[in-house]
């Protein structure tokens, strides 16, 4: 199965943690078989002239590639776009948080720009043939006349190889981070305000005022493959997220056994449901500072890694291709 994939973030020299999760998850499909071939729209550098001839340029490369399938894996002006230009084939688009459910913390200008994405979102799911979510707050996030039987929650994979439980005092010395401490990691995403870091900051300040002695680290521009290093050299990590679709950083920590101390957001619930040693915390700094407490006077390490196996990529890629073969089937009908 030839499969084309459509992004507009994946990593580049320049920003080495943009788009990470598309990369890995490109990596599961090749490594359970399929030829993938991969379209990279730069918006970060380009801006929104990357989308101008886009239809054009879309239909180029399915006439020198020939793919039996299109995945655009993001949502918004990219995806209406090729969704509108593609006629010929199924599409599927993947939506994975902002794209469905806006900026609400930005600025006027930002939330006007994105809430013309989320309208594009709306387009382009109505004519997608197949369209994979990674969370079910995104799955209501929907249009209510998207057919719901195309739709398929389906999240991000974690690399089970890169992370890893690892000798924590080796990583903090690695990183130059003092072993008397209470290290706390705050997933900031190059300073996105939906991550509310303020909150983050405020629930620290809390905890040390309880004789914490924590400190906050935040893991932002950090290279995929140094971020298990700042997993393990942490006690726990800490999500405060407006909102969120199914926040990676809290798998990956999973995977390294390292507790989690979050707001209710996103299918973070799910994922840390079972689990001894993480805590869902209201938006407030009193009740994450009580939270990190109880993480704080514990083991400071979680049994977790097992069940995040059913996320593995290889588990995750397997979904997908069989979820891709579910459509062609469905597009191959429709057709005849």
């Amino acid at each position: 199965m030839r499969i084309l994939a459509v992004t507009n973030i994946y990593p580049t020299p320049q920003a080495p943690a943009q788009g990470t999760f598309v990369e890995q998850q490109i990596k599961g499909l090749r490594e359970v078989g399929l030829d993938v071939d991969v379209m990279f729209l730069d918006r970060a550098q380009r801006g929104m002239g990357v989308y101008l001839g886009l239809g054009r340029q879309i239909r180029a490369r399915i006439a020198n590639y020939q793919p039996d399938l299109v995945h655009v894996m993001y949502g918004g002006v990219m995806a209406d776009e090729v969704t509108r230009a593609i006629v010929d084939r199924p599409t599927v688009v993947s939506f994975c948080g902002d794209d469905l459910l806006g900026e609400l913390l930005s600025g006027i200008l930002r939330k006007l720009i994105s809430r013309y994405g989320v309208m594009a979102s709306y387009r382009a799911a109505r004519r997608a043939r197949g369209i994979v979510v990674k969370s079910k707050n995104l799955k209501d996030a929907l249009p209510d006349d998207v057919d719901r039987s195309k739709v398929r929650i389906i999240p991000n994979g974690v690399d089970l190889e890169r992370f890893k439980p690892l000798n924590r005092d080796k990583c903090r010395k690695r990183l130059g981070w003092s072993g008397d401490r209470f290290h706390v990691l705050f997933p900031t995403n190059d300073g996105d305000p939906r991550k509310r870091p303020a909150l983050a900051k405020a629930a620290v300040e809390a905890a040390n005022h309880s004789g914490a002695q924590a400190e906050m680290h935040q893991l932002r521009g950090v290279p995929h493959e140094e971020v298990s290093i700042w997993l393990n050299a942490s006690d726990v990590v800490l999500l405060t997220s407006l909102h969120e679709g199914s926040p990676n950083i809290v798998k990956e920590a999973l995977a390294c056994n390292i507790p989690v101390v979050s707001v209710d957001v996103g299918d973070v619930r799910e994922r840390i449901r079972g689990i001894e040693g993480c805590y869902l915390a209201v938006p407030e700094p009193g009740d994450l500072a009580a939270k990190l407490q109880i993480v704080h006077a514990g083991s400071r390490r979680v049994v977790s890694r097992i069940k995040m196996q059913e996320l593995s990529l290889e588990r995750v890629a397997l979904q997908l291709k069989e979820f891709y073969s579910e459509v062609l089937v469905s597009f191959e009908k429709k057709t005849m």
